[in-house]
């Protein structure tokens, strides 16, 4: 495992995706030393040893020294079908296939064809192939094409590989004689039509994402025939990973807590929007200031995406340490954001990271086969909820983890006078409720009788964010008011309104709490629970009442006809 100590040299330009240097030695004297990255991982090879044979086979002997030199005996040749020599002949077994192999794929793709650890990609010269397809890409983005009227660029804050930060005085506008932050990118080095989508859709979701204090603000977008340029709120407190490394390498639980809660209130905001981040880490969070009670805002959507409710994303993004299992398996979702802050949050508790190795193809088997040690010091001092809080965000199947709402109603962050944020997740489940069979709907009507006090906590929140009505019912116009009141042109862009019309049945009958957490209760994260079994033998004897642990077609049929009355009872009130 590695300690948490090291990065590139401090940066604030929004484009510089850096590893964290790491070493496996826990006393290692924290230094600097590291190469950026361009926001994507990179590819360690494995290299395949060929099937050995012998002759007189057809196939040439890799043995210089004749039949004699070869494990098998005289005149024996193996099978043209053999896949590899048997294990007993080498040291170790071969090794695995890289889990970088398509990442190096999606890599050249979006880079153009250059390789991950190589030098930015030269702005003249390249073959003409390359060329003439660099002169066919349309690098026009429609922005404005005034920057140098309205701004006067300052020092340079930062630098990243397609570009780099400067600080900028406004010359004229409502932000005369203020400071912010320019983003410069070159075209030059938007070398794949890809590359120019990243920065377009960069744009689009930093105007689209508007009215969150945790959000880096974005003022105005230019171009010229050099760069592009994208105008922001300038943070000059530095980045977390700077105050992480000046406490020692972590933090106490109450300094952690006010970290995770920040980073859980924006992100919750970007996905209620269909936005997700893809590149969450302590680099990509900057303090607004350099007080202690600074806020923080989270910075860097260059490999953002708007996601639609239902949607699979499988290009690889991100930073190796960061990175989600199921964004290697190439499907993934919002989840992918929350192992990212669980990921954080585990090194702000210890210091070091879950998963380590000492190169990127080591790392991602690490996140594809590890478990995180929550046995070294400081871990057996560390509070068990916090323990808990993080193991329920770094769980391998992205259908246990917690939203970033649900995390925020965790026992180690509840606080009852923070306001909560609506939960896209509640939509979905609520849709996949209405659309289900009777017999599942009596069967997590069951399980929600047996929830814990802590996951009604979370739902009667979500309940009271829909303002039911008079009598305590909400129907569609409930839900589709509260999506409303959060709505941005994010929202829209990812076509988020789209879960309402798969919720039309609701537009006829009223929902009630009762109702409501059976239709938003996920049966995944409760397996994650240690109180799972009895839950579920409580949801059991719900339907079974002989007493013989059997559930006849008797009892079932009961259910069901008692669900259905009450759904004709709710249809004739609503009339």
């Amino acid at each position: 495992m590695g300690q948490c100590y090291g990065k590139t040299n401090p940066t604030n330009d929004n484009d510089a995706t850096t590893t964290i240097v790491a070493t496996g030695d826990r006393n290692q004297t924290p230094s600097r030393p590291a190469t950026p990255r361009n926001g994507a991982v990179g590819v360690q090879s494995v290299k395949n040893t060929p099937a050995r044979s012998s002759n007189p086979s057809p196939w040439p002997s890799p043995y210089p020294h004749g039949v004699s030199a070869s494990p098998l005996p005289g005149g024996v040749s193996p099978s043209p079908a053999r896949a590899s020599t048997p294990r007993r002949f080498f040291r170790r077994p071969f090794p695995p296939p890289s889990p970088a192999k398509h990442i190096a794929a999606s890599l050249a793709k979006r880079l153009g064809g250059a390789k991950p650890k190589e030098g930015p990609i030269p702005e003249h010269g390249g073959t003409e192939p390359e060329q003439q397809q660099q002169q066919s890409l349309d690098k026009s983005f429609g922005y404005a094409k005034n920057f140098g009227a309205k701004y006067e660029l300052g020092k340079e804050v930062g630098r990243g590989h397609f570009g780099h930060t400067c600080s900028a005085r406004v010359k004229k506008g409502e932000l005369k004689d203020q400071t912010v932050a320019v983003k410069i990118i070159s075209k030059a080095k938007m070398t794949t039509a890809i590359s120019i989508e990243d920065v377009r859709r960069e744009v689009t979701i930093l105007k689209a994402l508007s009215g969150h204090k945790h959000l880096v603000k974005f003022y105005d977008a230019c171009e010229d025939a050099n760069n592009v340029y994208i105008v922001m709120e300038l943070c000059e407190g530095g980045e977390l990973l700077d105050r992480i490394l000046a406490r020692g390498g972590r933090y106490n639980e109450e300094d952690a807590k006010v970290i995770v809660v920040q980073i859980l209130s924006v992100v919750s905001f970007c996905h209620l929007q269909g936005v997700v981040h893809r590149d969450l880490k302590p680099e990509n969070f900057l303090f607004t200031s350099g007080g202690d009670d600074a806020d923080m805002k989270l910075i860097d959507f260059g490999l953002s995406d708007f996601i639609r409710p239902d949607e699979r994303l499988n290009d690889i993004v991100g930073s190796a340490y960061y990175v989600a299992p199921e964004v290697l398996h190439r499907s993934y979702s919002l989840e992918a954001d929350i192992w990212s802050i669980g990921i954080i949050s585990y090194i702000l508790l210890c210091g070091s990271r879950p998963f380590w190795a000492r190169t990127e193809s080591g790392i991602f088997r690490s996140v594809l086969r590890s478990d995180p040690n929550f046995d070294d010091i400081p871990w057996p001092s560390v509070t068990p909820e916090a323990k808990d809080f993080v193991k329920r965000l770094l769980n391998k199947d992205y259908r246990k983890r917690m939203t970033a709402v649900q995390a925020l109603n965790h026992p180690w962050l509840r606080d009852d006078n923070r306001p909560i944020p609506l939960d896209i997740l509640i939509y979905k489940l609520v849709k996949a409720y209405l659309h289900a069979t009777p017999f599942k709907r009596a069967a997590l009507k069951a399980l929600s009788k047996a929830l814990t006090e802590d996951e009604l906590v979370y739902l009667r929140a979500q309940f009271k964010l829909l303002e039911p009505n008079r009598d305590g019912s909400v129907s569609l116009d409930n839900f589709r008011m509260a999506l409303a009141r959060h709505a941005t042109d994010a929202m829209r862009e990812s076509r988020v309104p789209e879960l309402l019309t798969a919720m039309e049945s609701l537009a006829y009958r009223k929902m009630y709490f009762d109702e409501f957490c059976a239709a938003t209760i996920s049966t995944y994260q409760l397996e994650a629970l240690e109180g799972w079994e009895q839950m579920a033998s409580t949801a059991f004897e719900h339907f079974e009442r002989e007493g013989n642990r059997v559930i006849s077609l008797e009892e079932l049929a009961r259910v069901c006809t008692i669900m259905a009355v009450r759904i004709i009872i709710c249809l004739f009130i609503s009339l």
